[in-house]
């Protein structure tokens, strides 16, 4: 097992943010992850880094048969190919070039001491070389399927078969590859992609080790167990849950019942033991049934948590109190462009968004809260639309084209047919004019973000976007809005290790907080589109989130007050935000019952 540089990871952000973070990152033994969307995106990159490295370009176009999955293996090839040759000019450095080595390592602390006594204590560099070799790893090249976004394809207006659905095609893409890196499935679990996952060897075990590794991102504990038994059933080890905050996150915010990430977390860390047990012995169950050895011993099986952490002092948290193996540091590496892919024109709104200028949206057409930044241009782009009175996207790419409730094949509910299609339904009902208004807003609402979360990396990087426009569309999380200066990745790697601060403000609440107030405002407005009087199921939702929510208020209170790794003079002011958080919400409950 190639040992671990660095303590925090790069999640996947958009469709284009981390499409190649690994070329950037890994070199540095930096773990990140590549969005499989967007075929037309990868192949468009897969051109660039040809002709910037000088390599021989070979189109992969729609004609071909099974492209989207030759685009997908081809592009990740290519990243390995030229994060291998990266790495090996790294190790086999030349005396002139020591300079940079010292660069390199300000980058991996855990590395740079170990480093410098070794350039200190020798004159031989052929001694500096061998430690190079045996002390320089690159990071994973890791690839995030959303399980859900797994449209039918067509081929002379027959439907393919499953296969070739998006993300059956997108698996098998990575799987193909020569990538030693993880899969990760987020967005719940999808049956029929993950019995697919059977299909395909490198991800069974030769001399218990994985080639390709699966990762399951996750709400809670029970969706973790769920999941990972249905996948170990099948002999597909889960090598790490990787554990997200319903509401303090980036993207796609998958709301929990009021379930706060602390207490998530503590149950992990008291069950993990157990549950690498029970999947072990269903593991090696499934592979007998398929002659293949198992492991005598469980396959190793890493908790990470990421969602709003923004301070060394939050970072060591996680990973001493929760035993984590990595903590996933997203929104703010969006401002460091040696790490992530960002057009000018947004890297600015979001070195000056505030807290008002980041809110939960309903803009997603896979009916997802969704986190936007307010005056993004996709947005602006969608309004204009609207003023001409036609609104909807002329859905170029259809990568969620998932809706059939008005046509044979599916559709986009961002898309102009679908919202023409579904305003003439909402005029044939009787509604009052505010009825209608409402009914209508939330119809014309949807952006085009398949398209969107991937135009930023064309535009930076000076790419044609004829067929997509030049509309972005953005979705850092809350944490954005105390990070306010683009970084270099040599300032954001000090600032997690706790060398050095790149947060200026000096209101910005801790991470259990924000999310724990995330979560009360979340309910109020929960509550303020139900009815005034609740059925039972209603009323039992409402019941549940809030005692779950007391219940995480109590057991942040009990961590804050036993726990010496917070700062003792930050302790009464985080007891207190939390006993203000109780009598707000209890104040909901007394409204309510």
């Amino acid at each position: 097992m190639t040992p671990k540089q660095h303590s925090f990871h790069i999640p996947v952000m958009g469709i284009g943010f981390t499409i190649d973070s690994p070329l950037k990152v890994a070199p540095y033994g930096i773990d990140s992850t590549i969005s499989l969307v967007d075929d037309v995106l990868i192949e468009k990159m897969r051109k660039h880094y040809c002709k910037k490295y000088n390599l021989i370009y070979t189109e992969i176009s729609e004609k071909i048969d099974d492209f989207r999955a030759k685009r997908i293996t081809s592009y990740l090839d290519l990243m390995n190919t030229l994060i291998d040759s990266k790495v090996e000019q790294l190790k086999n450095t030349s005396i002139e070039t020591i300079e940079e080595l010292k660069s390199y390592f300000n980058i991996i602390p855990s590395k740079k001491e170990e480093f410098l006594k070794k350039l200190s204590s020798t004159n031989c560099f052929g001694d500096i070389k061998d430690w190079l070799q045996k002390n320089i790893h690159k990071g994973s090249i890791d690839v995030n399927i959303m399980t859900k976004v797994d449209k039918d394809n067509y081929k002379d207006n027959v439907q393919l078969p499953t296969i070739y659905n998006d993300a059956h095609a997108a698996l098998r893409g990575f799987a193909e590859s020569n990538v030693n890196g993880s899969l990760i499935l987020s967005a719940g679990m999808n049956p029929r992609l993950y019995g697919y996952i059977e299909s395909f060897k490198d991800f069974y075990p030769e001399n218990n080790t994985l080639k390709k590794k699966v990762v399951l991102k996750v709400s809670d504990y029970r969706s973790a167990l769920i999941q990972g038994k249905f996948l170990v059933k099948k002999g597909i080890w889960v090598s790490e849950f990787r554990v997200e905050s319903g509401l303090n996150c980036g993207g796609h915010a998958f709301a929990t019942e009021g379930y706060l990430l602390g207490p998530i977390l503590e149950t992990f860390k008291n069950n993990k033991e157990v549950l690498t047990s029970e999947l072990h012995e269903i593991y090696k169950k499934a592979l007998k049934t398929k002659e293949i050895q198992a492991p005598v011993s469980p396959l190793p099986i890493k908790i990470t948590a990421q969602g709003g952490v923004g301070t060394h002092q939050e970072h060591e948290f996680l990973l001493n109190h929760y035993k984590l193996d990595s903590v996933g540091w997203g929104s703010p590496f969006l401002l460091v462009p040696e790490a992530t892919t960002v057009d000018n024109a947004t890297l600015k709104k979001l070195v000056n968004a505030t807290e008002k200028d980041l809110y939960l949206s309903n803009i997603s057409p896979l009916g997802v809260p969704f986190n936007n930044l307010r005056g993004n241009t996709k947005d602006i782009e969608k309004d204009k639309l609207i003023q001409k009175g036609r609104p909807g996207s002329s859905c170029p790419k259809k990568y969620v084209s998932l809706n059939k409730e008005f046509t044979e094949k599916s559709i986009c509910t961002a898309s102009r047919q679908y919202q023409h299609l579904k305003i003439n339904e909402l005029k044939q009902k009787e509604l009052t004019s505010e009825e209608y208004l409402k009914a209508y807003n939330r119809i014309i609402e949807k952006s085009c973000i398949c398209v969107g979360l991937g135009t930023s990396a064309l535009l930076a990087n000076n790419l044609p976007t004829k067929q997509e426009g030049k509309g972005v569309s953005i979705c850092p999380g809350p944490n954005m809005a105390y990070f306010s200066q683009i970084l270099k990745l040599e300032e954001m790697a000090q600032h997690i290790y706790g060398e050095t601060n790149v947060i200026s403000r000096q209101d910005r609440p801790n991470m259990f907080i924000k999310e724990l107030n995330l979560y009360i405002d979340y309910l109020k407005k929960e509550i303020e589109n139900l009815p005034k009087v609740l059925d039972k199921k209603q009323e039992k939702y409402i019941k549940n989130f809030t005692n779950n929510l007391l219940e995480g208020i109590n057991y942040y209170t009990s961590i804050f007050k036993n726990s010496s790794d917070f700062i003792n003079s930050k302790k009464k002011l985080l007891i207190a935000e939390l006993n203000f958080a109780k009598i707000n919400l209890e104040k909901v409950q007394k409204k309510l019952f």
